[in-house]
């Protein structure tokens, strides 16, 4: 079929005539766990035609085609009872999670764990199942668009009151797996994957780049690895990776990366390659930063995530990160971790992004931090990434594009030789660790090659207006970090 987003929005229609279906949280929630179904039953068609004797998580009578497929199926009461009374209790806590079978039904059962029906209407219900069962995720067209779908997802998501849900646009995905370069059997981490889209990226670039026959698809899948600690996020993470071709995601988990002690961590968790835009401007619960070291115990996330981050890193290992300018001119515990990344990492690269890369979810401005364990950091390359010609902020209607990277990747150069071919253009430019320690880890280091002349520019006085209410932020969210850290200090004494 070819809208898959006009029958998205139709089924939301739908719901919203139904009297236990709540906002768009659990209209959202409720799409979530169908189309999980639907998809994992077009997936075990193709299995079936694969595999010999293959072999259902899923008791048979509970097979979407067993139940769903039908347009004149069950309805009314008798579906709602069916939903309520078998189909959830089972998936929830009745699979055998043994034998030939026991990898899909655990993904099942961890799925379903924390899913739930809010529909009333067995009628309406009808009538969604009917809109869904339209498309065939076993088509090739069908299964692309409805990728976009996601984005879609979280808009509504943020739209509905639940921050703190980013989504990372698909250039900057591209981009920052596309300069990691995973290979084939680099195990890689996202440990607050969301929906996973740094997760499929990486797929998608192992597979264009790396995989050649069945046996280097195995070691692909093997290698890919996420956790997230919301349940919606994760249900949309888990029908990604399927959607992917990513059977059994049993390493997707369901967990908080951060609750595990920081101590607790050893070698076997270790990695080659870790991508990802961890939370940042929120705070953690209370008592997490208690399983982090002293001197770095905070409950800004983002924060705690670096420290992880820097740990779990093989010797020689690559990382990708977002974080806030925030952090760069943070101080305190900031100051600290920032000196511990330069001390054990080699961070090669900085990547600034402009306004609006992350609309309509934040206008805080980001940065792409790009850095290698093992070595210490000698020198600082930024990169400034500018707006395409024409263009003064991106929106819904004109995202960044993938293409808009080309400068960036042209003028990389290899880290293997010290990255040598790189030189200093209007936009790039080189700063030593000695001014680093010297500015006492401050990174927020302006472009030199921009004259500080006066520009009288409307959009670009909003920009800038912009831009100073956010380090405004970046401050206030300092000093709160300052006062807890003092008064955590306070309390312990």
């Amino acid at each position: 079929m070819a809208n898959v987003s006009g029958v998205i929005k139709s089924i939301q229609d739908i719901m919203r005539k139904d009297v236990g279906v709540d906002g768009d949280a659990q209209r959202i929630s409720q799409l979530v766990w169908m189309f999980f179904l639907k998809i994992f039953d077009d997936r075990e068609t193709e299995l079936e035609l694969l595999e010999d004797n293959y072999e259902s998580p899923i008791p048979d009578r509970l097979r979407w085609r067993s139940w769903a497929a039908d347009p004149e199926g069950m309805t009314g009461d008798t579906l709602a009872d069916f939903v309520n009374l078998q189909l959830f209790p089972t998936l929830k806590d009745k699979l055998p999670v043994l034998g030939t079978t026991a990898k899909r039904a655990s993904v099942v059962h961890d799925l379903f764990a924390d899913a739930y029906n809010y529909m009333k209407s067995g009628t309406l219900m009808r009538q969604v199942i009917n809109k869904i069962s339209e498309i065939d995720f076993n088509a090739q067209d069908d299964r692309h668009t409805f990728g976009d779908i996601y984005e879609q997802i979280l808009r509504d998501l943020q739209s509905a009151g639940n921050a703190g849900e980013f989504y990372t646009p698909r250039a900057v995905t591209e981009f920052m797996v596309n300069r990691v370069n995973p290979k084939l059997h680099d195990k890689v981490l996202d440990p607050a994957c969301g929906t996973g889209g740094f997760l499929t990226c990486t797929i998608d670039h192992k597979r264009s780049e790396y995989v050649k026959n069945p046996k280097d698809e195995v070691v692909l899948q093997k290698s890919i690895n996420g956790v997230e600690k919301k349940s919606l996020p994760h249900m949309l993470c888990v029908t990604n990776m399927i959607l992917h071709g990513v059977d059994t995601p049993t390493n997707i988990r369901h967990d908080n990366t951060l609750s595990r002690p920081y101590k607790d961590y050893g070698n076997a968790d270790r990695v080659e390659c870790i991508i990802t835009n961890p939370p940042f401007g929120g705070m953690e619960e209370d008592g997490i930063e208690n399983n982090f070291p002293a001197t770095f115990r905070t409950r800004e996330t983002a924060d705690l995530f670096l420290v992880l981050i820097i740990k779990l890193l093989k010797t020689e290992g690559r990382a990708a990160i977002v974080l806030p300018d925030g952090f760069f001119f943070g101080e305190g515990m900031k100051t600290r971790l920032k000196e511990k990344l330069l001390k054990e990492c080699n961070l090669h690269t900085i990547v600034r992004l402009p306004n609006g890369v992350f609309n309509p979810y934040t206008g805080i401005k980001t940065n792409l931090l790009f850095f290698t364990k093992g070595k210490p950091t000698k020198h600082i390359w930024y990169y400034e990434h500018p707006y395409p010609e024409g263009v003064v902020s991106y929106n819904k209607t004109k995202p960044m594009r993938f293409e808009e990277f080309r400068t960036e990747m042209d003028w990389w150069g290899d880290e293997s030789d010290g990255f040598k071919s790189r030189v200093e253009t209007d936009q790039a430019w080189k700063v030593s660790i000695d001014e680093i320690i010297e500015r006492n880890y401050n990174l927020d280091i302006k472009n030199p090659h921009v004259e500080a002349a006066a520009n009288h520019d409307p959009e670009e006085l909003l920009a800038k207006y912009a831009d100073q209410q956010n380090e405004i932020s970046g401050l206030r969210d300092q000093l709160k970090g300052i006062l807890s850290e003092a008064l955590n200090r306070g309390t312990s004494a």
